[in-house]
């Protein structure tokens, strides 16, 4: 081994440093080629054309976006605090950053093998919500400040059924490493068992994304851009880097966890190829569907989104948890979760749209009628 004068392994950090690289380098092709789909994406649900200029097809757009921002000035306001206000982006950008090491690609095709790999990506995801706050104190901008007090609302409010519906699959996977959870999906995913947890896991992904419906931390008619809303050039860019690394990071997470990832169907046995086929397909799907609410739902007001998390989601990922727990102590059959979940899932749809249809009386109408009634 060679050594350096601590006595240190230099071919450990020579890997670590390789393996870095490689994130770095994937990571950010694979946010520009996300930018440059969804523009395409949208602009077919609007019937638009999207980029069509820059290069052919518009495929250079990403890389011209990309240079025009690290040309432009880095200003920070003169009544910023210049430590929070500077170390805010990377607060958000490194987390997200750290949670492709245990991405299960491929067998074998992961940065890191951990035992407590789904433990590790729930832990230093929900690192970046001080990022979004720094961001928000450290502008000294009031509509800065009120985004990322949002921002924090929102993603503790989410994390918490986020964080259920993946421990619902530990628990019938017996395992918190996420190469161990894809090949327990040999046969059956865990959608088919789950899909109670699955719905939760992507709205509450979506509201963790700050995406639409759940952009609240950035609407431009309320907060103006939300707590970046005075930065510029590469360090306004790297919020939009996180949020894309975060898109891609989440939907390969899902398509793992409950998809069967690599695995299913016929994964282990027509190899690599057909693994990298599956694993593009289901994260492809999930990103897809995250464009297509998008363009199809309308942004949530704040008292709506706070209450479906408390009121609604979080209820409901507690009885999956504990109704999975029933079925693993007391040994009933599979089929019991698939119907549980069915089950849970009408009543998760049925109480949403009561929630949507219910007519709501304006304050000043309310006033008048007392009035009268009193009268």
């Amino acid at each position: 081994m060679n050594q350096d004068l601590f006595g240190f392994d230099m071919n450990v950090w020579i890997d670590a440093l390789v393996r870095v690289l490689m994130i770095v380098g994937f990571m950010t092709v694979t946010v520009m080629g996300l930018i440059y789909i969804e523009r395409k994406i949208l602009a077919r649900f609007q019937r638009r054309l999207g980029p069509t200029r820059t290069g052919p097809f518009g495929l250079l757009q990403s890389l011209a976006d990309a240079l025009k921002l690290v040309g432009k000035e880095d200003l920070r306001p003169k009544s910023a605090d210049p430590w929070t206000f500077e170390l805010a982006p990377y607060l958000v950008f490194v987390p997200v950053f750290l949670g492709f090491v245990v991405v299960p690609f491929l067998i074998g095709w992961q940065v890191r093998v951990i035992e407590l790999g789904l433990l590790y990506f729930i832990a230093v995801s929900s690192v970046n919500i001080v990022g979004w706050v720094m961001a928000g104190w450290g502008s000294d901008n009031r509509y800065a400040m009120i985004g990322g007090m949002r921002a924090a609302a929102q993603g503790i409010s989410y994390e918490l059924p986020l964080v259920l519906s993946l421990l619902a699959v530990a628990m019938l996977a017996d395992s918190l490493n996420l190469v161990d959870i894809v090949t327990a999906q040999g046969r059956v995913p865990f959608v088919v068992w789950q899909p109670l947890a699955f719905f939760i896991f992507m709205v509450a992904a979506l509201a963790e994304m700050n995406r639409p419906p759940f952009d609240i931390p950035v609407g431009e008619s309320e907060v103006v851009g939300g707590p970046f809303v005075e930065y510029s050039g590469i360090r306004w860019s790297m919020f939009f880097l996180a949020e894309y690394a975060a898109l891609f990071i989440l939907a390969a997470i899902g398509a793992s966890v409950f998809l069967g990832g690599w695995a299913w169907p016929l994964g282990e046995e027509l190899g690599r190829w057909w693994q990298l086929i599956l694993m593009s397909a289901k994260t492809g799907l999930l990103i897809f569907i995250v464009f297509w609410v998008r363009a199809s739902v309308p942004r949530l007001r704040i008292d709506q989104l706070m209450g479906y998390s408390w009121k609604i989601l979080l209820p409901l990922t507690l009885a999956q948890v504990l109704v999975n727990g029933a079925v693993l102590v007391y040994g009933w059959p599979e089929p019991v979760l698939l119907v549980t979940g069915m089950i849970g899932l009408i009543a998760l749809f049925w109480v949403t749209e009561r929630s949507v249809r219910r007519p709501r009386t304006r304050p000043a109408t309310a006033m008048i009628a007392q009035s009268e009634a009193a009268s």
